[in-house]
Formats: structure tokens, C-alpha cells, sequence
């Protein structure tokens, strides 16, 4: 396993991260444990998990009560990070990056996840009801408090991220150290405007969904309905948005890259998003160790300069 620096700061994180979106929740305690086991065993160190995550009908928190309780002595060998923001409540009431709501969100988390501090607190979207300097100071205060270590945002356009940057240089306080935002080689948004922000600002990426949902596994193929059980015969929104006809063509264009180079499409999937300099780690959901082991074992073998080249060229047809 490689390890990283996130951004310019200390932390180094593991090439590939575990999203625990999926503990608690779509899978159960035992089934979490042995996922979570063969992360450890894989070298994996960053778990990345949200308050807002295994949701059980009215109840939310399940992720992080899930890795809470499995982590046991492990806890002080990872790099722990979670989320704070989206609605925790049918009402609306907890949700938010005002001073008042974090100082609430980080309690429940640290109770939840049975620990005494979060190694990465991480905004997981923009609140337009709080100016960011009151988030900034928040934020701050618990870092010098030691109930977090490291600050990060989630789903901030590049110019929030300006914005946050500026504000924290200005002010002296220690600000985001790393920002996360979809990207893969069908979500590549982020390369307009975001990672230049962050690659200015010392940031580092923290990209998710890497296989696209699971289109870059080979899971799904064109004029079949997404199979049972799969993200995309749940998620509809995302269906719509990721099976059209640009993808399918581009898919074939990436498949051509793979068999003339021998490689999977995980293989160039994680190798791309590795290529880049601004990214600390890969967050990749799992629901079964073997998901694990192909992650892990996908970016153990970064891409070859011809490879990159030939990444770029089918890319380039998509633009």
C-alpha cells in the first residue's frame, strides 16, 4: 500500500481510503466487521464515514456506531474521519455549519464512533444560512481543543474553497487541509475549477465514487437494466445520470485502453485518479472483502507514461 501526505499537511493517509457509507446500513454488524477487517489487513488507513450514513427509518448515526464499535484497538492505527451538515432529522432542525450545530454533531460523533477526537472533521456541504468565518472559528476551537485534528470540506465549488483558504490565512486559524468531491473518469468536473483551487491552496482531494457507481467494474452494460440489488437499480437519479449514450460511447473507448494495455478498467480507473498529484487518497465503498481486495490490489500498480497518454486521448474525445 502507498501512503500519502493530505495536502500540505502532516497527516498521511493510505492511496486507498474505505468509505464506510455502507456499515450499518445496506450490510449488518458481522458482514461491516469482516469488511472492515480486511481494510485493516490490506493496509488501508483512512475510514471515511459521515454522521448522516446507515440511516435505520427515523434514526441516523448507524455507520459510525457500526465502526465504533468494531474498530476496537485498531482505532489509534487509522486515520478516522467523518462529516457533519446534511439533515440529521426530518425536521431540518440538526443540520448546518453554524457554531451552535457542531459543537452538537461533534459529541454525538465522538460517542457514536467511542472515541476521544476525530482525526479529520469534515463539512460535508456548504451552509448558505451560516457566514464560513463562523465555521472557520468553530472548527478551530475544537482543533485547539484536541477533539479534532485536521478540518476538511466535502461538495465546496473551488470558489468556497478560496474563499475558506483566504479567510483561515488571514485569521491565523488552521483551516481545511483537504476537500472531497466526486471524480473518476466519468465525473471529471472537478479538473475545471476545484483542483486548480486546491492545488493552490495546499489542499488534498479526496475523490469519491471512483468506479462511477460501479460502471467502471464492468457491472453494467448497455440496454440492460441495472441488476437487482445494484446502486444504480436503487439510486434512479443516478441511473439517469450516468447511463446515456456519451458514457457508453466513452466506456467503449476505455475498454478499447484497457485490452491494448492488458489492464481492468478498476486498474485505469484508480491509476488516473492516483496520477494526479493534489489526490491524498481514493474513497471507495465496500460491501463485500473482495471489493477490497480488487481496490487495493487495482492501485498497487501505477499507470505507465504510454498508459496516461492513451487515458488522455480517449478522454479527449469526450470534451
Amino acid at each position: 500500500m502507498e501512503y500519502r501526505h493530505l495536502g500540505r499537511s502532516g497527516l498521511r493517509v493510505s492511496a486507498v481510503g474505505l468509505g464506510c457509507n455502507n456499515l450499518g446500513g445496506r450490510i449488518g454488524l458481522e458482514d461491516s466487521r469482516t469488511v472492515v477487517h480486511q481494510a485493516l489487513d490490506s493496509g488501508i488507513t483512512l475510514f471515511d464515514v459521515a454522521d448522516v450514513y446507515g440511516r435505520r427509518e427515523a434514526h441516523y448515526g448507524a455507520s459510525e456506531e457500526t465502526l465504533g464499535a468494531i474498530l476496537g484497538s485498531h482505532r489509534n492505527a487509522i486515520v478516522l474521519a467523518t462529516k457533519f451538515g446534511m439533515p440529521m432529522d426530518a425536521e431540518g432542525h440538526l443540520q448546518g455549519a453554524s457554531r451552535r450545530y457542531i459543537r452538537q454533531a461533534v459529541e454525538a460523533s465522538l460517542t457514536r464512533l467511542r472515541t476521544d477526537r476525530i482525526d479529520l472533521y469534515q463539512v460535508h456541504t456548504p451552509d448558505p444560512a451560516t457566514p464560513i468565518e463562523e465555521t472557520l472559528r468553530a472548527l478551530d476551537d475544537l482543533t485547539r481543543e484536541g477533539k479534532i485534528l485536521y478540518a476538511g470540506c466535502s461538495n465546496f465549488p473551488a470558489w468556497q474553497v478560496a474563499d475558506a483558504c483566504h479567510i483561515a490565512r488571514a485569521t491565523g486559524q488552521a483551516g481545511f487541509i483537504s476537500c472531497q468531491d466526486e471524480l473518476s473518469l466519468l465525473a471529471r468536473d472537478a479538473l475545471r475549477d476545484l483542483v486548480p483551487a486546491i492545488r493552490h491552496y495546499g489542499l488534498g482531494l479526496l475523490p469519491y465514487f471512483p468506479l462511477a457507481s460501479g460502471i467502471l467494474t464492468g457491472k453494467y452494460h448497455r440496454d440492460t437494466p441495472p441488476p437487482p440489488g445494484s446502486r444504480l437499480s436503487a439510486w434512479i437519479h443516478l441511473a439517469d445520470r450516468y447511463l446515456t449514450d456519451a458514457n457508453w460511447t466513452l466506456l467503449d473507448r476505455l475498454n478499447t485502453v484497457a485490452r491494448t494495455h492488458g489492464r481492468s478498467l478498476t486498474e485505469l480507473a484508480f491509476g488516473w485518479l492516483l496520477s494526479h498529484d493534489v489526490v491524498g487518497s481514493v474513497i471507495a465503498g465496500a460491501t463485500r472483502p473482495a471489493q477490497i481486495e480488487a481496490n487495493v490490489a487495482a492501485a498497487a500498480h501505477p499507470l505507465t507514461a504510454e498508459e496516461r497518454t492513451a487515458l488522455a486521448t480517449a478522454l479527449s474525445g469526450d470534451d
